[in-house]
């Protein structure tokens, strides 16, 4: 498919995601490579978008180019993967490609959270790329345009973060579910929307307000992360399927759980991982001085000296690399680490005895196994 005029392929596997007549097969062939299908679909829909944008102005569709190309140039597809698989595991069997379109919608919400954090932050890259606020901002200093460049750059970020959050709510209404379905994902999608807005106010009101404590930071991470990543996909997904209401708690729970044992595990990568598997510089989370529970136990610790060290990294946007390390060192010797590690190992134990405990829903298969594995994925991600 060509997008913008730059051409891009989708998919590994030897089929047409949108080929063959809606049903079973069709479903079976979207789950062969279930993330390329889901590229698929954002391309067509992207690229179909890009035609109205050129109808207002040329640049304008050169600008929304740009965002074609980040929402398309990576990521895991996590979020429409849980919606895929809430709605498998509430007995989703029917407008299989139609349940696609809507779950893809949410890359466009995690579009615009990423362009706006990046924004918030000052982030110079996200994905080995530099971020859409820093390279309007080099565009507008390399034509020599009028006024301020990095004023120019953010301005740009968030006006193609909107585009994405409106064209995200125009793809989960145009995704052609059954109208019924589609009433009963918007409340859904509503509270999600909510939820992680608030979540990153309530990031920004922390940062501002000094407020470190635990559980302020796990409440940041449920609402700017945990929510929007799988609860509410997976919830999403369970609504449009017509779930019962307790494979809707079973679901939630599962996600909550899972939800913030994924942002702890990005929280440690964030300042032990590698740039090459991140795509952020190490210590990033560090220099942006981030409220992330690693920091909060370390100033709840009694261990002022070796804290301290912390304390100098976190919000030194000149932190070097024997700063980041001399921070590393310190979280690992005050025991924070294991801490943040042991938690992790705890909720994702919970979520999975959502899915094979005594009080487990009964779910369609194959989905909780899948579910099962993508607990895995998503909190064992190497450094």
């Amino acid at each position: 498919m060509t997008v913008g005029g730059a051409s891009t392929t989708v998919g590994t596997g030897p089929y047409d995601p949108f080929g063959t007549p809606d049903g079973p097969h069709e479903r079976d062939a979207l789950e062969h490579d279930l993330p390329a299908a889901v590229t698929a679909a954002l391309g067509d829909y992207l690229e179909a978008r890009r035609v109205a944008c050129a109808g207002i102005a040329e640049e304008f569709a050169e600008a929304t180019d740009d965002l074609t190309r980040f929402v398309l140039a990576g990521g895991k597809r996590l979020r429409p993967t849980f919606a895929w698989w809430g709605w498998r595991a509430a007995g989703g069997v029917d407008e299989p490609t139609a349940v696609l379109r809507a779950a893809s919608a949410l890359e466009l919400i995690q579009a615009c959270a990423l362009v706006h954090d990046d924004l918030i932050d000052d982030s110079a890259t996200r994905r080995g790329q530099p971020t859409v606020h820093a390279r309007w901002g080099r565009r507008h200093a390399d034509a020599a345009w009028a006024g301020d460049p990095t004023r120019f750059g953010a301005a740009v970020a968030v006006l193609l973060g909107d585009v994405a959050l409106a064209w995200a709510d125009d793809m989960l209404h145009e995704s052609g579910v059954d109208p019924a379905a589609l009433a009963r994902a918007r409340p859904v999608w509503q509270a999600m929307r909510t939820e992680v807005l608030g979540g990153q106010f309530l990031d920004v009101q922390g940062h501002a307000a000094s407020d470190s404590r635990p559980e302020t930071a796990l409440r940041i991470s449920r609402y700017k992360t945990a929510a929007y990543t799988i609860e509410r996909p997976l919830h999403l997904g369970a609504a449009l399927a017509g779930a019962d209401d307790a494979t809707v708690r079973a679901l939630r729970h599962y996600g909550t759980d899972l939800g913030i044992a994924f942002q702890l595990r990005d929280d440690v990568l964030g300042v032990f991982g590698d740039p090459a598997v991140t795509g952020k510089p190490a210590g990033d989370d560090l220099r942006e001085g981030k409220l992330t529970l690693l920091v909060a136990l370390t100033r709840a610790h009694r261990d002022r000296a070796t804290a301290a060290v912390v304390e100098r990294a976190v919000g030194d946007p000149d932190l070097d690399a024997d700063g980041v390390e001399a921070a590393r060192e310190a979280l690992t010797a005050l025991g924070v680490v294991d801490d943040v590690e042991r938690r992790i190992a705890e909720l994702t134990d919970s979520a999975l005895e959502v899915l094979r405990g005594a009080d487990a829903p009964e779910l369609t298969a194959p989905a909780p196994e899948r579910l099962a594995d993508l607990a895995v994925a998503a909190t064992r991600r190497a450094r």
